[in-house]
């Protein structure tokens, strides 16, 4: 739920357009989830618990302290995100980097799963953790009790932390950090919010003393400022008496500092920023009007939130429906009212021009739009869709009810805690939504555009290139566009079509033969048209279902004819399906969960779809059509080319650090082929819609060389007449087609380049390793433990001993097709300064590897993180469909997935050992790094 929008009283709104038992809400309090349970502690500690078994064994720990950045002096600016750090450095129970140490022994991955952020007004610290180790759980809440009131600070390790903040936020400079800096005061009304953005400033995280951030931790990590959360698979009375017990012996604190509450001044005004960056690309309007926020307190607030997201959602057809046109104003556009920051909600409407001449056209789009349903509001059809739209997706959230992962309840309470907004639970939600949506009445909703929309506290942002800053509108002329009428505006016209969706009915197929692989729950299905179907039903979910076709060919079968190719999948579905266009399509399917999307790529052509058991049929009819009927739209097509031949114009005349870079390493890794080179504005020019349509339909006319996967809510004996009818009625011919593998690996040899790029001091490091490779289930796990084991080893390192990087990545790639091989890629950021030694530090550690083996330790933490994963993952429908479908495209057993402990077990340091001396190659090695231009 969002906060509450519209107190109509103070709008000076009549109120004879709200129903009497609407005004009555007023009164009704906000019923609060009763399966939360919730209490303080005397010391004044909040805490939250929720038993919750999705996943099964795990728990999400929430550790909250209402105070961050706002609340820091002058001589602190920093200091609230340091302290974040230096919470992971050294504890009462976890001394230096023990923490992280035990925390991945238990499966727990260290920012992928661990981890915490700090903002304007709250730190927060995130802890998945099992629960089904004796003892875990309760070490759990001993962690987030030792983040409590447990930082040692120690000074030694507080010098050490340095490095690691002052990368984070060097890699935060830039083009968008520069141009934030020149209007960020003007739209917080040089408010604390200006002065205190989270990451501070270097000077002062270069020479704080640890006497400053020890007075922050003491003075706002304080037992009326903090919260537990507790959600996930344990026993709730249990898990409150550790609470009690390990959090109520935090002492109060005896003449607290005051807890400010910073506000966002409101000036009444209209404020215009104009900035420019030689290295921004792009062209963003921002246009937001700011208004005071007001708390969810009654049933009405509800109601009205409700409304809200109605009005968010009508805007958000409309502004979609504009770039879906034949000449859109703008690459990019979205309007809607949300929280903004502080005390303030704002309307806000932004827009992606095409370029700087184009802003004007793209601000005008945006003004008009605002104007327009200011001035005739929204149709009753938009309406009735928009409530559709959102009965349908509470009532999915109610059936799923008892599968919702845990992670997502914290949220709830998190802001409940924070910003006193209330959870209802879905069931209290979803039978008041049913009870209030039929008297929310079309007059109410475009009332709240005179609300949001108006002349006063608004803000304009115009962002853009350097080079184009002369062809952007002037100060002076956007205050005369916000101050204009279009007296000529019309009223928005629905384009809406009631037509079925397929022209005739499909001769339905027959299954011809059907097997069992029992130990995966999986049938296989043939169909009389030849297609095979995968079927897995599932419980993971009670109301998903998710869809894969797959066949061999894709574009590699046009030769020459790559930038049509990569396109047309796009271009197909811009033009929509059957009789319907694209907006039209969008429109008939309101209120339904019925997602499909055709794809072409390199290698292979599908469908990927999403549906639930209610909207199965309508989902097999969209894919047929797609098969069957696509739709030429050359108007909309010829408008979506444009503007991606506008969005890469933009980029090639500012050349970001970022963009070349990237573009250098791709030229490198792929020795410069024609076939992996980046898109240009002259490759859209080769773009062919009448060719991209015969190339379509050359790959969908065959349906027997598509394998289709189905994951999720269905039992066989029900769909099958389905699948029967509409993928049993497609067209075969029987062909056997595959793909023509363009074989693009990294060369062979040594390689080392240095870009030279970029106005801030910072620079980019990527090492690659490749070669080829005998791609099997025994020698894949070898490379995953190694990327793992590796990536733990470079984060000590470069992270923790030398403080010279944020963060560090490795990755690993395997490639079966046409013939095997891997790569390892490594990347990080640094200061220029210190990239030779940091390379150097990298080498070091994998030739300790390749030496010695991995350390036994760095084993276990790989095994046990691999084993919780998977353990997770096989719960999930997500999972199931894309390995299915990928080990079905490369041939790969189906029944891998169950030898994992056996392969796990063949971990070792040996095997590591000898993995990093095959892997880890001398001889083909590429290392391209960016530094910053020569001065």
């Amino acid at each position: 739920m969002k906060k509450s929008l519209l107190v109509l009283c103070v709008w000076g709104i009549s109120t004879a357009l709200i129903p009497t038992f609407a005004q009555d809400l007023h009164t009704q309090k906000i019923p609060l989830d009763p399966t939360v349970k919730t209490g303080k502690l005397k010391n004044g500690i909040t805490y939250y618990i929720k038993k919750n078994v999705e996943p099964k064994n795990r728990a999400e720990l929430r550790l909250i302290i209402k105070a961050g950045s706002v609340l820091e002096t002058d001589a602190q600016q920093g200091l609230a995100h340091f302290m974040e750090h230096m919470n992971f450095n050294g504890t009462t129970n976890f001394p230096k980097n023990e923490l992280v140490n035990f925390l991945q022994k238990t499966g727990v991955r260290f920012g992928a799963d661990l981890n915490a952020y700090t903002g304007f007004d709250e730190t927060v610290y995130m802890l998945p953790i099992p629960t089904d180790s004796t003892g875990l759980l309760e070490k759990g809440l001993q962690v987030l009790d030792d983040w409590a009131h447990g930082a040692l600070l120690d000074p030694t390790e507080i010098e050490k932390e340095r490095g690691v903040v002052l990368e984070e936020s060097r890699m935060g400079r830039g083009a968008q950090q520069r141009m934030r800096d020149k209007y960020l005061k003007m739209i917080l009304n040089n408010s604390r919010y200006a002065e205190r953005l989270p990451i501070g400033k270097d000077s002062i995280l270069k020479t704080f003393k640890p006497e400053s951030i020890k007075a922050f931790y003491k003075d706002w990590y304080r037992p009326d400022l903090m919260a537990v959360v507790a959600v996930g698979d344990f026993d709730v009375a249990k898990v409150e008496a550790i609470i009690a017990q390990k959090f109520g012996k935090i002492p109060s604190v005896v003449k607290p500092k005051t807890r400010t509450e910073y506000t966002i001044p409101l000036n009444g005004g209209t404020d215009v920023a104009i900035v420019t960056d030689p290295e921004y690309p792009q062209n963003v309007i921002q246009l937001i009007y700011k208004q005071p926020n007001s708390k969810e307190k009654s049933m009405f607030d509800v109601r009205n939130n409700i409304a809200q997201g109605l009005y968010n959602a009508m805007m958000g057809q409309r502004m979609q429906e504009l770039t879906q046109k034949a000449n859109p104003p703008f690459l990019y556009g979205a309007s809607s009212y949300s929280d903004f920051l502080g005390n303030l909600d704002s309307y806000t409407s932004i827009a992606l021009a095409k370029d700087p001449a184009s802003v004007e056209t793209a601000l005008t789009a945006l003004l008009e739009e605002n104007a327009r349903v200011q001035k005739f509001g929204f149709t009753a059809p938009e309406l009735e869709r928009a409530k559709k739209d959102l009965v349908n997706q509470m009532e999915q959230s109610l059936k799923e009810k008892d599968k919702t992962k845990s992670a997502n309840y914290v949220q709830e309470y998190l802001d409940n805690f924070l910003h006193q907004k209330p959870y209802m639970g879905i069931e209290a939600y979803y039978a008041f939504l049913q009870k209030e949506i039929g008297g929310i009445k079309l007059e109410e909703i475009n009332l709240l555009a005179k609300k949001y929309i108006t002349d006063k506290n608004r803000a304009v942002v115009i962002m853009g290139p350097e080079k184009g800053k002369d062809a952007l509108p002037t100060e002076a002329k956007i205050r005369t566009m916000l101050a204009q009428t279009n007296t000529d505006l019309k009223a928005y016209v629905d384009d809406v079509l009631d037509s079925p969706l397929l022209k005739t009915e499909p001769k339905p197929g027959k299954v011809v033969s059907e097997k069992a692989e029992e130990k995966l729950g999986i049938t296989e299905l043939t169909l009389s048209n030849g297609v095979k179907i995968l079927l897995k039903p599932t419980d993971f979910k009670n109301d998903e279902i998710l869809i894969q076709a797959t066949g061999k060919g894709g574009y590699s079968l046009f030769p020459g004819e790559r930038e049509t190719g990569i396109m047309t999948g796009y271009m197909l579905q811009s033009g929509g399906v059957g009789p319907y266009n694209q907006t039209q399509l969008q429109k008939f399917l309101a209120g339904k969960t019925v997602g499909v999307e055709p794809y072409l790529n390199e290698l292979k052509e599908g469908v990927e779809g999403s549906t639930n058991p209610k909207d199965l049929e309508t989902t097999l009819q969209l894919i047929y059509a797609y098969f069957t009927e696509p739709r030429k739209d050359a108007e909309v097509v010829g408008g979506m080319l444009a503007n991606q031949k506008s969005y890469l114009e933009n980029m090639r005349k500012t050349l970001t650090p970022d963009k070349v870079y990237s573009d250098t390493l791709n030229a490198v890794l792929t020795s410069n082929n024609p076939d992996r080179r980046p898109l240009t504005p002259e490759s859209i020019d080769k773009v062919s819609l009448d060719r991209g349509i015969e190339i379509y339909k050359n790959r969908f006319a065959d349906a027997s060389d598509f394998v289709f996967t189905f994951v999720g809510a269905f039992k066989v004996e029900a769909i099958k007449p389905l699948l029967e009818k509409y993928i049993g009625g497609l067209p075969s011919t029987d062909r056997d087609d595959t793909y023509k593998h363009p074989n693009i690996f990294p060369p062979k040899g040594r390689i080392e380049k240095t870009i030279y790029k970029g106005l801030e001091p910072k620079s980019r490091v990527t090492i690659v390793t490749s070669g080829e490779y005998d791609y099997k289930p025994e020698n894949n796990i070898q490379i995953e433990a190694l990327q793992e084991v590796l990536q733990i080893k470079l984060i000590e390192a470069l992270r923790e001993e030398e403080s010279g990087v944020y963060g560090v990545r490795v990755s690993d790639d395997v490639d079966k097709l046409p013939t095997g091989h891997y790569r390892f890629n490594i990347g990080f950021g640094c200061a220029p300064e210190n990239v030779d030694k940091l390379v150097s530090r990298t080498l070091t550690e994998m030739k300790k590897i390749k030496d010695n083996g991995a350390d036994p330790k760095d084993i276990e933490k790989f095994v046990a993180e691999t084993r919780r994963k998977t353990e997770v993952a096989l719960k999930t429908n997500g999972f199931w469909i894309n390995y299915i479908d990928e080990n079905t495209f490369l041939g790969d057993d189906l029944n891998e997935v169950l030898e994992e402990d056996k392969l796990l077990k063949s971990i070792t340091v040996a095997s590591t050992k000898a993995a990093a001396n095959q892997y880890f190659s001398d001889d083909n090695f590429i290392k391209v790094v960016l530094m910053p231009e020569k001065k």
